[in-house]
């Protein structure tokens, strides 16, 4: 399934996760820990893979379409799980 969100609403889901989500994610999902960063905007694609994610410059960081939203839809369950609400 894909998702166009902003960049800046993809951060700030990132930055609400728990320490050790993105360990979680991966282990979880069966991916390398930096592709689940890569996903949300990081960029070590010496030891992770692309995640099929696309930004297109604009307002609010941009727009970014997601190939798959398989890594974010776990990260939102992470954050429901925890009862952690997404600062705007």
């Amino acid at each position: 399934m894909t998702k166009t969100i902003t960049f800046n609403e993809l951060r700030k889901i990132k930055d609400a996760l728990p320490h050790g989500s993105m360990a979680k994610i991966a282990d979880e999902l069966g991916l390398e820990i930096d592709t689940v960063r890569n996903y949300f905007g990081g960029s070590n694609y010496r030891a992770g893979q692309s995640a099929g994610v696309h930004i297109e410059p604009g307002p609010d960081g941009g727009l970014v379409m997601l190939d798959d939203t398989q890594i974010l839809d776990f990260a939102l369950k992470i954050l429901e799980k925890e009862e952690i609400q997404i600062e705007d």
